[in-house]
């Protein structure tokens, strides 16, 4: 597989000097490296490697210096070693996966059409006017419902369920059991205390290079577009509502809850079990920890939030007061003991 140091750097959010229309073909260490890989430079140690390497791209932090001109195109990124993993990732995952060709009994619908390079596994089914690109690779037990659209080079794992009019980008992976598409959690209370459902008649789009993990759910908007950016990563187990939309290159980690029509930014980290309410915004670059419950918009870019208590309404109003207050009443009780410490003293 081959990609454009231009594309990858998109995939990893980073910037290109030098020459972004070379081509890449396998990845190397920096001292190794020849003409067509790509590596990385993140020890010091190794800078002299940086003005020698055969490399065709070399993945630099946004401050490395430069003390003479250097031959390859340089990808700036936050961190070079996390991003260089991340493609090990999707390297071995696009490596691991050879198999092409059609396996026995599976079907793909008249109407549908796939392109060359792609395999589609026994017991598969593919839906009427559905738009396969080159090197699709359609797993064992997978479901592609009508309408569906999967770009060049993803993957639909084992048992994946992908629902009517998705729109899945280039080189995506929707992981082992995962659900795209399905109705999202809507239900309008009656006066007679039931519940009446509402049509979800909206779809989902994952953008190039997002990945999707194993039992993961994904629920179709009431309208318009549940959406999740270019190059997210989504945790196995994770659940996202009608109407979320997920920016760009986020990570969303384990048991993580996101309720419908909430938007978080670019570059967020969502650790294992967040909870987020419904219409909640949070702003580019934000990091919940694990186990925080998120209830209230976030407007400053790299914000980290931490922490989730359930208790009476009433009683945890009332308490999250006082504990804003905590730094405060701890100087005026220091105060107060020099004060009587003072006064004690004869």
């Amino acid at each position: 597989m081959e990609f454009t140091v231009q594309q990858i750097a998109e995939v990893l959010g980073g910037t290109v000097e030098g020459d972004a229309s070379q081509r890449i073909s396998s990845l190397a260490k920096i001292e190794e490296a020849q003409a067509g890989s790509l590596t990385f430079l993140s020890n010091a140690k190794y800078e002299p490697f940086l003005y020698e390497t055969g490399a065709s791209a070399v993945i630099v932090g946004r401050e490395q210096a430069l003390r003479q001109a250097v031959r390859p195109a340089l990808i700036r990124v936050e961190n070079p070693y996390t991003a260089f993993s991340q493609l090990l990732e999707f390297y071995a995952q696009a490596t691991r996966t050879g198999k092409r060709g059609v396996e026995q009994p599976s079907f793909i619908a008249e109407s549908a059409s796939i392109g060359p390079g792609h395999y589609r596994g026994a017991f598969s089914y593919i839906g009427e006017q559905c738009q396969l690109g080159d090197n699709v690779l359609i797993f064992p037990q997978a479901y592609i419902g009508d309408r569906v659209t999967i770009g060049e080079g993803s993957i639909i794992h084992a048992g994946a369920k992908i629902y009517p009019d998705t729109i899945i980008g280039k080189f995506c992976v929707v992981k082992a059991g995962a659900v795209v598409g399905s109705d999202g959690f809507g239900f309008a209370p009656q006066p007679d205390g039931s519940y009446k459902a509402i049509p979800q008649i909206g779809n989902v789009v994952l953008e190039d290079f997002v990945s999707i993990g194993a039992n993961a759910t994904i629920d179709c908007a009431t309208l318009g577009s549940t959406r999740i950016g270019r190059g997210s990563k989504i945790d196995n187990l994770v659940q996202l509502a009608h109407n979320v939309e997920i920016g760009q290159h986020t990570v969303i980690a384990s048991q993580t809850g996101i309720a419908g029509s909430a938007k978080i930014g670019d570059h967020c980290v969502l650790a294992g079990q967040v909870g987020m309410a419904g219409h909640v915004t949070l702003a580019n670059k934000t990091t919940v920890t694990a186990q925080s419950g998120v209830g209230k918009n976030v407007k400053q870019e790299g914000t980290i939030l931490q922490g989730s208590t359930a208790f009476d309404f009433k009683q945890n109003q009332r308490a999250q007061i006082v504990f804003r207050r905590l730094p405060e009443l701890e100087q005026r009780v220091v105060a107060l003991e020099k004060a009587q410490n003072t006064a004690e003293k004869p």
